[in-house]
């Protein structure tokens, strides 16, 4: 699959300009991004999200795993839950301890593997959470926050 996101993420971006590759990824600029498409695949455990720019032309896939693909399925849907899921649970966890989920950031592309953070706005503060790609976006969805991904992760996903 990994060869096959490869071509996927080539077909898939538009030519763009993008910025330099700058050498901390934390000093990448965001773009700012929405869930284009959400691909169930119920023959295989590899489902797609595509995320594309607000702004612009760039779209990647992420592949994700059967139950963030089905959280991200259902609230997009709008269909009800009879009890709170995780994403639900992260959700109402921030709320209850003071604070509110900003945004979410894909930060970084290791070796195929895309890294992402929960910003959380509490006391005035930013605070950053390590997360899952996949539970990220649930959760944005879930919460109704934007999500961004760093220009030069962009950039690499599109093969610029």
């Amino acid at each position: 699959m990994r060869a096959e996101a490869g071509l996927a993420r080539r077909a898939d971006c538009a030519d763009g300009a993008g910025l330099a590759r700058s050498a901390e990824r934390e000093a990448a600029v965001p773009v700012q991004m929405e869930l284009k498409r959400i691909i169930i695949n119920e023959v295989n455990d590899q489902q797609v999200v595509m995320l594309r720019e607000s702004e612009g032309d760039r779209s990647f896939p992420i592949v994700i795993g059967i139950f963030e693909a089905t959280s991200i399925d259902r609230r997009v849907k709008g269909m009800p839950s009879p009890r709170p899921l995780t994403h639900d649970l992260v959700a109402n966890t921030i709320e209850q301890l003071g604070g509110e989920l900003q945004d979410i950031y894909i930060s970084d592309l290791r070796d195929h593997t895309y890294f992402a953070k929960l910003r959380i706005r509490k006391d005035g503060e930013l605070v950053e959470v390590d997360c899952r790609p996949s539970d990220a976006i649930a959760l944005a969805v879930t919460a109704k926050v934007p999500i961004y991904v760093a220009e030069d992760v962009l950039g690499e996903a599109c093969g610029e």
